[in-house]
């Protein structure tokens, strides 16, 4: 299964690439392109032989393609924040149907599975045109996928959605010892119980942006759940 690689903000992680050999392709794109003196190729060199195999040195000047972004999207692969700027580019231009069709582009769920960001910029393209309705559907879908993928704050989501706080307060007593009986005796496995509580725990988490209060607990539910490897690598601290 690939990994995506994510950077880890205060209110959730940010995708950097769908799988680390794109993320060092873009890496080594961006350094040729810069032609930085400074680093004399150093990713390029440390990269080795799997640099090698993911990009040739010389090969953005020899596209002849000026922008790096579209050097990107067309050499690499699809980038949210590429994608993002992409879009706004074409607001700059004064091409709006434009930027409306790369808007829901990037929500195709096939793109970038299991992230609520497309969904979450989709709707700011679609309040910038001034399709609030349609914002609101967006939001709402945004705010169905974890909260920690939203790539911005809760709470500016949760305005477009037009949504009170009353998810957050929902989510709250699912994590009480009452909420787990609960489900118990539901029926549901104590396993999927423990799962959904370390789901619940994330969310609550990137809304506060208390991040390292809910580690333990989380962990514990991994463990829970017969997901020790999973529970240790959330506790490693180099």
């Amino acid at each position: 299964m690939e990994m995506p690689v994510v950077e880890v903000r205060k209110h959730g992680v940010w995708l950097l690439a769908k799988n680390v050999d794109q993320y060092i392709h873009r890496l080594l794109v961006e350094e040729d392109a810069n032609n930085s003196h400074e680093t004399n190729g150093e990713l390029f060199h440390a990269s080795s032989e799997a640099g090698k195999k993911l990009y040739r040195m010389g090969d953005f000047a020899d596209s002849q393609i000026a922008n790096i972004d579209v050097y990107l999207l067309k050499k690499v692969g699809l980038f949210p924040d590429v994608l993002e700027r992409k879009i706004m580019r074409h607001f700059e231009e004064g091409d709006d149907v434009s930027a409306l069709v790369t808007g829901e582009f990037y929500t195709k769920k096939d793109l970038f599975p299991g992230f609520g960001r497309p969904f979450v910029f989709n709707a700011e393209v679609l309040l910038k045109v001034g399709r609030n309705s349609e914002a609101k559907d967006a939001a709402r879908v945004a705010l169905k996928s974890p909260w920690w993928t939203l790539g911005c704050k809760y709470e500016e989501v949760a305005r477009i959605a037009q949504w009170e706080d009353e998810q957050i307060e929902y989510i709250k007593e699912r994590v009480t010892e009452e909420g787990r009986n609960e489900d118990l005796k539901k029926g549901k496995a104590p396993a999927q119980v423990a799962l959904d509580e370390a789901a619940f725990l994330l969310d609550l988490a990137s809304v506060e942006g208390t991040w390292a209060d809910s580690l333990e607990r989380i962990a514990e539910c991994y463990k829970e759940a017969g997901l020790n490897d999973i529970a240790r690598f959330i506790l490693y601290n180099d």
